[in-house]
């Protein structure tokens, strides 16, 4: 299995910081944001990494992270989203890199307090398909969330005003490789992306989805308040735990 991290896009809500810098370089605490996504990766067993990034700081991640010795990697890979395409959109540009393979995706402002690598086992034993990683919070009409059917998902709804579950969708994504042949069935949406909402239910009406109920806390970082309560959360109880 391999690992893609997501690291383009303007930032917008994190403006005026994100003026100068790519969102995902900004400080968590006390690392680049970028830090943890790798790490996440990493204590799953994952350490064939590609960072997907865009816009004009593309190159402050090979002078940040280099060639990833620092995470004790031997290698690391990058590639360019032109343009502002969606999340769908920038997971297409890891076709050539995957080669076949499953794939791991994390969202590159994602942080976890334990680790995923229970799941990403349990993904390899299901051979075919996704699975998606929930968290239970108090505001599930600020993302995806699923409607469940006991072990089974019915379908997910991008930021619904009526939730059907407590769930969000935590931005970490385990595909088998027909993922790239469902993105290239999508089209775009209203904002003129390729949604990874779509792609999930694709795998739902496929009868190929599954999922898990993520362990520890969880959170993102790409508002002001996720921003400062990721750094809390690290300052007080750590992050990405073995």
């Amino acid at each position: 299995m391999k690992g893609v991290i997501l690291a383009g896009g303007l930032g917008m809500r994190l403006s005026p910081l994100t003026k100068i810098t790519n969102k995902h370089l900004l400080p968590v605490y006390d690392k680049p944001m970028i830090y943890y996504p790798i790490q996440i990766l990493i204590n799953a067993g994952i350490e064939d990494i590609l960072i997907v990034t865009g816009g004009n700081d593309a190159g402050d991640f090979l002078r940040l992270i280099g060639n990833g010795r620092e995470f004790g990697l031997k290698h690391i890979n990058y590639t360019y989203q032109e343009g502002h395409g969606g999340i769908a959109d920038a997971l297409s540009l890891a076709e050539f890199f995957a080669d076949k393979q499953s794939i791991c995706v994390v969202l590159g402002d994602n942080i976890i307090e334990k680790n995923i690598r229970g799941m990403v086992e349990a993904f390899k034993r299901q051979k075919h398909g996704a699975k998606i990683l929930l968290k239970e919070v108090p505001d599930p009409q600020r993302f995806g969330v699923p409607e469940l059917d006991g072990d089974r998902v019915v379908r997910i709804e991008e930021k619904p005003k009526v939730p059907k579950s407590k769930y969000a969708i935590i931005g970490i994504y385990l595909y088998d490789n027909m993922v790239f042949d469902i993105i290239k069935a999508q089209k775009p949406s209203d904002r003129g992306e390729l949604e990874i909402t779509d792609v999930n239910n694709a795998y739902i009406n496929r009868g190929e989805m599954t999922w898990d109920v993520l362990d520890g806390w969880w959170t993102d970082a790409g508002t002001f308040d996720s921003l400062l309560r990721a750094s809390q959360l690290v300052a007080k109880t750590g992050a990405n735990k073995i």
